[in-house]
């Protein structure tokens, strides 16, 4: 077994994996960006690298610095957990090639199914059924065109090396196919380096149900059920539960022989989920994550299993800890993901610094976090602040105690969706266990979601009760390794040490909801400009879009607030804009 592992990520999954070594009596070696210096993974492992800037591209995703502080800390293997490096190929391979252990698929396997494509040509020759659709890349927008003709509308189009939304846009007749295209190889380039785009019917309601696998190095490949993530936003998870409302044991049976039949086509190791669609009895493979899946936790909660600790053994090169017959699902378990995000304003991201934070408990229930009061959740990564998941016995009681933690749950100085998770667990369509989409792409439904008056406490709380705190323990940053120091006596004269775990104060800015005039449309949120769908002179309708802004991994469409004529555009693509800028004057 490993006597020491880095873990390549941050947040609630970095955190979770901490734990799972911990208990292994494993050593945990955390990396952090600068924005992170203070973030609570860095104090939950034992050691702490620092490996760049906050842009992800020069620390998260930057394999070399990852690699050189495994080195440094003389780590036997890297766990990636989910996103970053978690699919990457080259890193694998890179790890190998530095003689670190990389907790995950072999590299060939990440690469069969990293490729959508590829994925669907090796399932369809496997046996396994796949959604109709193509097996190979369409060129250009004119090759959309006449291979959609054969396939049918509507149409999905998918970046082939996409994933968790990213790269997925509905053509739902001709007529839209061509901007459906370039929107899926935009975001395919932006997101994974990798334009290809394929097609695929799409289906209209479907059931998203996807099956936990876990392959060791010996040749055992067993499932642990299925999870339901029908419930969706732009094609990204919202809600998960186990096991599936709609999935009886016949189907169970079934959709657990194709994903081990997928994972032992392409001589899968480690924990992975195959996803598919489940429309009435019919199921269709989607696409198989090689990572743990944000969810896997509402799997742990039925099963009894720790998956975490699972891919570390069979990392070590040890087999599974239990078969097939083992397996027993029990009760009901469902997974609420907290973002910070504004359900009531179509899910715009929200990022912000927490002033105040109170964590459900009792009975039935997990919270997996990253952060805690003075935490920033940062425009420049994903706008996950933490994972509620609660089991019960059956789904009508875990639906009860869901909304019993959620009425608990204080996070104060920012906007998340636990007022949408309140509205949507009370209605008639979750009871029927249906998928919601009339509600989740609902304006007007979601727009009675928002956030209660004087939810929010006032941004001044954390910091003046922090600076009542007796300071004595600062951690002190030499040569990019963080090392925990007590100071005995006063603080350092002038106020708290460089380094010190207390959340230093932020300068504060207006939001700048009221500023300018009313002809001015400004900016909601902090982000990068994709696109500008007006020219100045342009007349426009209240509702018209008049730019597309990235934010915390998401494409934010910022409509026109009134009727008149385009004076002003500041707005231009590829340009960033702060909160409140100034986008369009609208007269």
């Amino acid at each position: 077994m490993f006597e020491k592992v880095l873990i390549a990520n941050r947040g609630e999954i970095a955190i979770r994996v901490a734990r799972a070594l911990r208990e292994m009596g494993i050593g945990s070696v955390a990396v952090y960006s600068e924005i992170d210096r203070d973030a609570p993974h860095v104090r939950e492992a034992d050691e702490a690298y620092l490996i760049g800037p906050a842009t992800p591209a020069e620390s998260y995703l930057d394999g070399a610095k990852i690699i050189e502080a495994a080195k440094k800390a003389e780590a036997e293997a890297i766990h990636p957990g989910y996103g970053f490096l978690a699919e990457n190929a080259p890193f694998a391979k890179a790890c190998e090639k530095a003689s670190i252990t990389f907790i995950g698929p072999p590299p060939k396997a990440i690469d069969a199914m990293g490729s959508k494509t590829k994925a669907r040509a090796i399932m369809q020759k496997a046996g396994v059924p796949i959604v109709p659709g193509a097996t190979a890349p369409v060129e250009n927008a004119e090759a959309a065109k006449k291979q959609a003709k054969e396939i049918g509308y509507p149409i999905a189009c998918k970046a082939a090396g996409g994933g968790g939304g990213k790269g997925f846009r509905v053509a739902m007749e001709p007529g839209d196919l061509e901007e459906a295209f370039e929107g899926a190889a935009g975001e395919g380039e932006r997101f994974f380096s990798d334009p290809t785009v394929y097609l695929e019917r799409y289906l209209e309601d479907p059931r998203h149900v996807e099956v936990q696998v876990l392959a060791d190095a010996k040749g055992n490949i067993t499932h642990l059920g299925e999870r339901d993530c029908s419930i969706q936003r732009r094609h990204q998870k919202l809600i998960e539960e186990a096991p599936g409302p709609k999935v009886d044991p016949e189907m169970r049976e079934r959709i657990g022989k194709i994903a081990t039949e997928a994972a032992a086509a392409v001589g899968y190791r480690s924990a992975g989920t195959v996803e598919g669609l489940q429309v009435g009895d019919d199921y269709f493979f989607l696409e198989m994550n090689t990572r743990i899946q944000v969810e896997h936790c509402v799997t742990e909660m039925v099963t009894g299993f720790d998956i975490v600790r699972e891919q570390i053994r069979i990392a070590a090169g040890e087999p599974l800890s239990f078969t097939q017959e083992d397996v027993e699902l029990r009760g009901h378990a469902i997974e609420c993901r907290i973002n910070a995000e504004a359900a009531h304003k179509n899910f715009a991201p929200a990022p912000g610094t927490i002033t105040g934070y109170r964590e459900p408990a009792g009975p039935g229930v997990r919270v997996d976090s990253g952060v805690e009061a003075g935490s920033e959740v940062t425009p420049m990564y994903d706008p996950m602040v933490a994972k509620l998941i609660v089991w019960d016995n059956d789904r009508e009681r875990a639906t009860a105690r869901m909304l019993r933690a959620l009425d608990e749950y204080e996070i104060g100085g920012l906007t998340t969706l636990i007022p949408f998770h309140k509205a949507i667990l009370a209605t008639e369509q979750w009871r029927d266990g249906e998928t919601c989409r009339d509600l989740t792409e609902d304006k007007k439904w979601l727009k009675t979601t928002g956030p209660a008056a004087g939810s929010t406490p006032a941004p001044a709380e954390v910091e003046d009760a922090a600076a009542e705190q007796s300071e004595s323990s600062y951690q002190v940053e030499v040569g990019g390794k963080l090392f925990d120091v007590t100071v005995i006596g006063d603080a350092v004269a002038g106020g708290a040490a460089a380094g010190a775990k207390r959340p230093p104060k932020r300068e504060r800015k207006s939001g700048g909801g009221a500023a300018g005039a009313s002809e001015d449309l400004l900016a909601p949120l902090q982000g990068s400009v994709l696109k500008v769908a007006v020219e100045k002179g342009a007349e426009v309708a209240e509702g018209d879009l008049v730019c597309v802004i990235e934010a915390m991994k998401m494409e934010n469409e910022i409509t026109a607030h009134r009727a008149g004529k385009i004076s002003e555009l500041p707005a231009a693509e590829g340009g960033s804009v702060s909160l409140g800028d100034l986008l369009a004057k609208i007269e």
